[in-house]
């Protein structure tokens, strides 16, 4: 089964976020806002016990932070996805490495850029249009982060929460 690992933003983040995936996002139906932490991976039962048991320590180790976004950028010229830019503070930046070692599996294809996606997909042309208009606007968003999920998806493309791990919890 394939899995991965998201930190979903409060509601009122994923509703502004929403208010432009459901015109520029062709996953908006499969998948929430979110900022993802490990890119989807495949696990067997057994693989999925031991890195919940991974999960479970890195959730019982980690404090809760604060997440600024202030701009939206883009992943042109390799792909024409717009995104919201969250900062790449450091608790964030470990909180991705964790899940990159150890029991994890080595499946990172790219950097780790912190990001909200809003629109992907896009044809240049409108691309460009939505990019250049979105540019002009003023983000200045704040969220704390205080849990991550693991999900899993389903066979019609869509994912779901598989569970839930609360920073700063005693897990056992």
């Amino acid at each position: 089964m394939k899995y991965g690992i998201v930190v979903f933003p409060s509601k009122p983040i994923q509703d502004e976020v929403n208010s432009y995936r459901k015109r520029y996002d062709p996953h908006y139906a499969l998948i929430p806002p979110h900022l993802t932490l490990k890119e989807a991976f495949e696990a067997d039962n057994d693989e999925l016990e031991t890195l919940i048991t991974e999960l479970k320590m890195i959730a019982n180790e980690t404090e809760p932070f604060k997440i600024n976004i202030n701009k939206v950028s883009t992943f042109a010229p390799v792909t024409n996805t717009i995104y919201l830019k969250v900062e790449p503070i450091q608790e964030l930046i470990d909180l991705h490495e964790k899940m990159q070692s150890g029991k994890f599996p080595k499946n990172e294809e790219y950097s780790f850029v912190p990001h909200i996606t809003i629109a992907q997909k896009l044809k240049h042309d409108e691309y460009s249009d939505i990019f250049g208009s979105l540019k002009m606007k003023s983000f200045q968003i704040e969220d704390t982060v205080d849990r991550f999920q693991l999900l899993y998806q389903l066979d019609n493309g869509s994912w779901t929460v598989y569970e839930s791990f609360v920073f700063g919890k005693e897990y056992v």
